[in-house]
C-alpha cells in the first residue's frame, strides 16, 4: 500500500504561481511512477504531468507545457508540481497518483490516489 497526501493548493491570481506537494508513504517511493491529474467542476479528470523514475523522464499535457514542472525528492518521498503563469482554466482539484508502471497518462493506469487539493486561479 502507498498513502499519498497532497498539499499546497490555494487561491492565486492569474499569472501567479503555486507549488503542490505530494508526500508518499508505505512503500519505496522510487519504485513507482508518479503523476498529477486534475478535475474541474463539471469536467472529467485529466492528466497533467508524470515522472518516471525508472526512465528518468517527465511528461506533460500540452496545455501546461512550459508552465508546470514535475519533480521529486526520493529522500523525502515527495513529488512536486511547480505551477507558474497560472490561468483561470487551471482551476481544479489536483490529485497526486502513483503507478506500479513506469508512468501513465490514463487514470486507470494508476494504483493509488491522494485526496486532492483545490487550486483556484482568479482572473
Amino acid at each position: 500500500q502507498v498513502q499519498l497526501v497532497e498539499s499546497g493548493g490555494g487561491l492565486v491570481q492569474a499569472g501567479g504561481s503555486l507549488r503542490l506537494s505530494c508526500a508518499a508513504s508505505g512503500r519505496t517511493f522510487s519504485n513507482y511512477g508518479m503523476g498529477w491529474f486534475r478535475q474541474a467542476p463539471g469536467k472529467e479528470r485529466e492528466f497533467v504531468a508524470a515522472i518516471s523514475w525508472s526512465r528518468g523522464t517527465t511528461y506533460y499535457t500540452d496545455s501546461v507545457k512550459g508552465r508546470f514542472t514535475i519533480s521529486g525528492d526520493n529522500a523525502k518521498n515527495t513529488v512536486y508540481l511547480q505551477m507558474n503563469s497560472l490561468k483561470p482554466e487551471d482551476t481544479a482539484v489536483y490529485y497526486c497518483a502513483a503507478t506500479q508502471r513506469a508512468w501513465g497518462i490514463r487514470g486507470e493506469e494508476y494504483d493509488y490516489w491522494g485526496q486532492g487539493t483545490q487550486v483556484t486561479v482568479s482572473s
